[in-house]
């Protein structure tokens, strides 16, 4: 069973999606991001301040498992 979640901001004109079946809940993508815009919950990654985003692709590029996409950082 597919189980993405996406988010979008209309103030910055993005969308972060995660495969939660892919996340691992390992929390890089929280480390690494400037601006504080995941939390892990139930052991999976969420975008708690999407509009907080500074489009640094971090996330993307920390993820070991590739279960973040990122409308600024398409590859």
């Amino acid at each position: 069973m597919m189980s993405k979640k996406i988010w979008k901001s209309e103030l910055l004109n993005l969308t972060i999606e995660i495969d939660h079946n892919k996340c691992t809940g390992d929390g890089k993508c929280i480390d690494v991001c400037p601006t504080d815009v995941f939390e892990i919950v139930n052991e999976k990654a969420i975008c708690l301040t999407i509009d907080n985003c500074t489009e640094c692709c971090s996330c993307i590029d920390i993820c070991p498992v590739n279960a973040i996409k990122h409308s600024s950082c398409l590859c």
